[in-house]
């Protein structure tokens, strides 16, 4: 029979939650990364077009990256994330390290990007109205005949589609 530990008993190391490390810094990429939750090699890339720049390297040749490197790898990161270009990035990146910009020209990248995602929404939800409507005029049975691969043979948009399949179509 086990007895519940008393509350006055100390808990084990295994209890005990590990305290973080401080972190020593400039870090070696992988650790630069790691912090930053991308790969060693989107780091390099990052820098290769300028986005991250003067970092430091050791006699041996190794990187090292500071605290301000890295939070601007998250900064990179979470902008990827939002779909932003890397050219709209590198421009965020200028903005966000000049401390007197004015946000309208924050404001203005953002809604472009808004605005330009928008279009993207607006072509893949005809992209996905085009191809239910293939997929409706498929039989799907075992006869060859098959409108969907009509269609992408003919190597025309949905309003130029076969005549037998241009009848199906809903008016645009």
């Amino acid at each position: 029979m086990t007895t519940p530990q008393s509350a006055n008993t100390a808990p084990t190391a295994r209890t005990k939650a590990a305290a973080p490390r401080a972190i020593a810094w400039p870090v070696p990429i992988g650790v630069a990364a790691r912090r930053a939750g991308i790969s060693a090699r989107m780091v390099r890339h990052y820098e290769s077009l300028g986005l991250i720049s003067g970092v430091a390297r050791t006699d041996s040749g190794y990187r090292q990256y500071t605290e301000a490197d890295v939070h601007a790898l998250h900064f990179i990161r979470r902008s990827r994330d939002l779909g932003f270009s890397m050219e709209e990035i590198a421009e965020l990146l200028g903005l966000w390290h000049d401390r007197s910009r004015a946000s309208s020209q924050v404001k203005r990248i953002a809604q472009q990007h808004i605005d330009d995602l928008s279009e993207r929404i607006a072509q893949m939800q005809a992209m996905q109205r085009s191809l239910q409507t293939l997929v409706s005029c498929c039989k799907g049975n075992d006869r060859p005949d098959c409108p969907i691969l009509d269609d992408l043979a003919s190597g025309q948009a949905e309003q130029h589609a076969p005549r037998a399949l241009r009848k199906t179509l809903p008016n645009q």
